[in-house]
């Protein structure tokens, strides 16, 4: 929310707009936080909720509530299982409605084994030619993941010792917390930690936090990785790496998450050939890749699947956060897979549970 609020402050002297809330909501609202484990009834008096794990990032959870001798399930983003770090989404087979994010309800995702051996290739091919590799990231998971990747590819000799900068404060922050419950992990993970091994930490990594940590990757000689905030580079510090690499036909961009319409990630992954950054045009020669794989959205198949573990007792499904074209195709197949009655709520749109 910190974070969140200083980009709002940036965003809102530009626009000489009012920022959405302070620095003293955010500490009244925390003080009200509570935890609660997975899979514990929580009796709110009008209604009971239970937590599930929905493999999608470090605690997230999907809402099942139980009302009136009906359950009503909220699954929040589903996760891209199996995952690297973390265990799978749970399963839901007794919803009454479902209400279910589509992100990726069009398509699917490369395997795991797929795509590390894209990494690999994209890695070894900017290298060669002496580049910089730009990987925008979402703080939160994709971060980790991609340093979990990034510390078996190095150690096991398959590239080289090169410089990998993180350079994003809350990126390194929120892998502190990852490190800091290490219990939430897969098994495989933790068997690999309890053998001596810091998932996260490989020689060359280095963590940028400070400013001028930042902007001393400059100096640094290429070839080089650089892991920087957002995933969507509409803000962060890998729009200013992009002001400075994306001209240079030597480099790359890889993308590895999902890109908002609007958003200059979605610009470029969708071939622009020049953008502006900070009020400047700046033309892409960089080679421009993406690998789905990455995602820690559940796809299309893993979706439908998720639906039919519980078909035989669903009456609706409501299909939301995504683009209304994915949503509606989503929506199609679990009618014509499933039998399975979809819809994708409209804004403002109303409906009564019986």
């Amino acid at each position: 929310m910190r974070d969140s609020m200083g980009i709002m402050k940036k965003e809102a002297k530009w626009n000489n707009e009012d920022v959405f809330y302070s620095a003293e909501d955010i500490d009244k609202a925390m003080e009200l936080w509570e935890t609660a484990s997975y899979n514990k009834d929580i009796d709110t008096k009008s209604f009971k909720i239970k937590f599930k794990n929905s493999g999608h990032i470090l605690g997230s959870a999907m809402i099942e509530i139980y009302y009136k001798g009906k359950k009503i399930v909220f699954t929040g983003d589903l996760g891209n299982s199996p995952a690297p770090l973390l265990s799978d989404s749970e399963i839901v087979d007794d919803a009454d409605y479902l209400i279910m994010e589509s992100v990726y309800g069009d398509r699917n995702h490369e395997h795991f084994q797929e795509r590390t051996e894209k990494l690999k290739r994209i890695i070894k091919e900017t290298m060669k030619i002496g580049g910089v590799l730009m990987i925008p990231v979402f703080s939160i998971e994709r971060t980790q993941v991609l340093l979990y990747e990034l510390n078996n590819l190095i150690e096991k000799g398959i590239i080289s010792n090169i410089p990998v900068f993180l350079d994003s404060p809350m990126a390194i922050k929120a892998t502190m917390i990852y490190k800091k419950y290490e219990k939430l992990f897969n098994q495989n993970v933790k068997d690999i930690i309890k053998s001596g091994d810091d998932i996260f930490n490989f020689p060359c990594l280095k963590f940028t936090l400070e400013t001028s940590e930042s902007k001393a990757i400059n100096d640094v000689e290429n070839p080089k990785i650089i892991i920087a905030g957002s995933g969507m580079s509409n803000g962060g510090r890998i729009v200013h790496h992009e002001k400075r690499y994306l001209s240079d036909p030597k480099s790359t961009l890889l993308i590895v998450g999902y890109q908002s319409i609007n958003t200059l990630g979605r610009k470029i992954q969708d071939g622009a050939t020049n953008v502006k950054i900070f009020g400047e045009n700046v033309p892409i020669r960089a080679k421009i890749e993406n690998i789905r794989g990455y995602s820690a959205h559940a796809d299309s198949d893993d979706l439908v699947d998720f639906v039919k573990n519980t078909k035989k007792k669903v009456k609706k499904v409501f299909l939301t956060m995504g683009e209304p074209r994915v949503s509606n195709v989503l929506a199609n197949r679990l009618y014509k897979e499933l039998n399975v009655d979809a819809v994708v709520p409209q804004e403002g749109e109303q409906t009564e549970l019986q």
